[in-house]
């Protein structure tokens, strides 16, 4: 549908968003974008964000994405108060300590795991019936490169990220048919806390970090947050009506070579 003359077109008016990890800077970037471009967004998040939301048409919910009691329940809440979500959002995750698999946890396993792949599991489990119900909806997963490349700084991130990639293509399977799309998307190096939290933490430096981790993109920079929420944005919207299994990557060509 085309936007009314001299309005900017509105590529989700009238969907009903719910988006995990709100707090965080991509998560936050998807939410700004999805109600810009005219959707009611809930955004799901263990803590409220530091500033409030330029849009009305946001709200925030508190839920800790590990538990599935609350999970059912603020999933059930969310759909009462604002309608039946046409599109998930499963933004949220954690980056684990820099450690090698036989240096790493149990404890840090678990937590890497609890909320990257069985938080978005949940979320999927209880927000899918109301997609099938409605008989169409949009689940996009954040995954990373770290889900198709793998690495020595953080094998448990990878690890996590390359079950929701496939995770993401079982369910696109699964759904198909009840008219549910479900796409991963792939970030490369962002400009993110989470990325300078990294770039801090590595052996190298930060500066030497960032430096070997961008040189050999073919655009040899970070990128930003915005440009995730526009893929966001483009899966969330029927322009994508016939995308569904696949890998959204937007990395600056980091996985091209």
């Amino acid at each position: 549908m085309n936007a009314p003359p001299g309005e900017p077109e509105r590529r989700v008016a009238g969907k009903v968003a719910i988006v995990t990890g709100g707090s965080g800077d991509l998560g936050a970037a998807v939410v700004r974008m999805l109600a810009a471009h005219g959707a009611t967004v809930a955004n799901l998040d263990r803590t409220t964000p530091a500033q409030q939301w330029e849009s009305g048409s946001v709200t925030d919910w508190q839920l800790d994405l590990t538990d599935a009691g609350e999970v059912e329940r603020v999933v059930a809440q969310v759909g009462s108060a604002l309608g039946s979500p046409d599109v998930l959002v499963n933004a949220a995750g954690v980056l684990g300590r820099p450690a090698p698999s036989h240096e790493s946890t149990e404890d840090e396993f678990d937590a890497v795991f609890g909320i990257n792949v069985k938080g978005t599991w949940l979320m999927t489990k209880h927000v899918v019936p109301h997609m099938i119900r409605s008989g169409r909806g949009s689940v996009i997963n954040f995954s990373s490169i770290h889900g198709i490349t793998g690495g020595a700084n953080v094998p448990l991130y990878h690890a996590s990220k390359g079950a929701v990639r496939l995770l993401s293509k079982a369910d696109a399977v699964t759904y198909g048919p009840h008219g549910i799309r479900v796409n991963s998307i792939h970030p490369g190096s962002m400009r993110t806390r989470m990325s300078r939290s990294s770039a801090e933490r590595s052996p190298l430096g930060a500066e030497e970090y960032y430096r070997q981790l961008v040189a050999g993109n073919p655009i040899a920079r970070q990128g930003e947050p915005a440009e995730i929420a526009y893929g966001v944005l483009y899966l969330a919207s029927d322009e994508s009506s016939f995308t569904t299994g696949t890998e959204l990557v937007i990395d600056g060509g980091y996985t091209a070579h």
